[in-house]
């Protein structure tokens, strides 16, 4: 299993890890967006992504991680390597246990306003696509 490391630039860095060594992590659950706006592997892996619509849900995830004291998080548009088939097979069958044996699992939604909540429910879940 990949797993992300947000640091201190804002840069991402990723490890690999066997089932029986893997830290504690967060998971990200969130609706890809086009093709194109998504961080991939390949972007990680070459350091190129920070521009795209995309990194800012793994801003925000890393950020999060870190404020829960969590070193590492995954999200599947980048931690798959989706050009190896046997790799993205091997992630679908794995993907429920990785949410949960996730330390953490946030939700992105983006159109969703990230507000503080007062003691009236000021969000609006039905105004949402999800």
């Amino acid at each position: 299993m990949r797993l992300l490391k947000y640091g201190e630039n804002e840069d991402l860095s990723m490890a690999e890890f066997d089932e029986d060594t893997k830290p504690p992590y967060a998971i990200l659950s969130h609706r890809w967006g086009a093709e194109a706006d998504e961080v991939t592997f390949e972007d990680v892996v070459e350091n190129t992504g920070k521009n795209k619509p995309g990194y800012a849900k793994i801003r925000c995830c890393g950020k999060q991680a870190q404020r829960d004291g969590l070193q590492y998080f995954w999200v599947d548009t980048c931690c798959i390597n989706k050009a190896n088939k046997a790799e993205l097979s091997l992630a679908i069958q794995s993907m429920f246990r990785w949410y949960r044996n996730s330390a953490r699992c946030y939700v992105y939604l983006s159109d969703v306003s990230s507000r503080p909540l007062d003691t009236t429910l000021a969000c609006n879940p039905q105004a949402s696509e999800f």
